[in-house]
């Protein structure tokens, strides 16, 4: 059975352990200590059984606003550099995707907003007050207020990296496997001056993915 691996970059993990002496430390928290890179694999697969691997020409943006379309920005050109220097520093092999890699790289940048609306029908309305209103000269009367509604939205842009087994893919019948997976979340992963220390992190937490001698 395949299993997979959760792993959080220790500046993130490290800003979730919270000082009981700091008021508001999400609040406090740095762009960088923000990000978090998990990581998942298949704990079946031998990482060092496969020796090319193939990566694709351009970077898959999905959003909900806009749907999916495919982009090769300067930040994706940074983005697939970098990821085949990380790769090939593992002991794979690049080649062209018409050579039969043993392995298929795909990129998405996701890009979704998200919107609630609540309603609230009134508060107070019946309920003691910390302000009695006799405090006002109004004993026995009640407190209300009007229903309204309130609108919440934010945005949320990550990166995901999936690493997909093609020599095995015959024996998968009508599907192929992903066996790992990266995604980068947080503050500032859109920001290309912050490609070197994200996948680093990444790479680290995955020292199983690298090929043999």
């Amino acid at each position: 059975m395949k299993r997979t691996g959760f792993m959080l970059s220790v500046l993130a993990a490290g800003a979730l352990l919270v000082s009981s002496c700091r008021k508001d430390p999400l609040k406090d928290m740095t762009a960088e200590e923000s990000r978090i890179y998990v990581t998942n694999y298949d704990e079946e697969a031998d990482f060092s059984s496969y020796k090319t691997f193939s990566i694709v020409d351009s970077v898959a943006v999905i959003s909900n606003r806009q749907g999916a379309a495919k982009e090769l920005t300067a930040y994706d050109q940074a983005l697939l550099t970098n990821l085949k220097s990380s790769m090939q520093s593992r002991g794979y092999t690049l080649v062209d995707k018409s050579a039969k890699p043993d392995l298929a790289m795909n990129v998405t940048r996701i890009d979704n907003t998200t919107t609630q609306v609540g309603y609230d029908p009134g508060y107070w309305a019946g309920w003691p007050g910390y302000w009695d209103t006799g405090y006002w000269g109004y004993p026995g009367w009640n407190y209300w207020f009007p229903s309204y509604y309130t609108v919440f939205q934010y945005n949320e842009k990550s990166v995901a990296v999936d690493l997909v087994d093609l020599k095995n893919a015959a024996s998968h019948g009508n599907q192929l496997t992903a066996i790992w997976n990266a995604q980068l979340r947080g503050t500032g992963v859109w920001n290309g001056n912050n490609l070197d220390s994200m996948l680093k992190a990444v790479f680290d937490q995955s020292q199983y993915l690298k090929t043999s001698n």
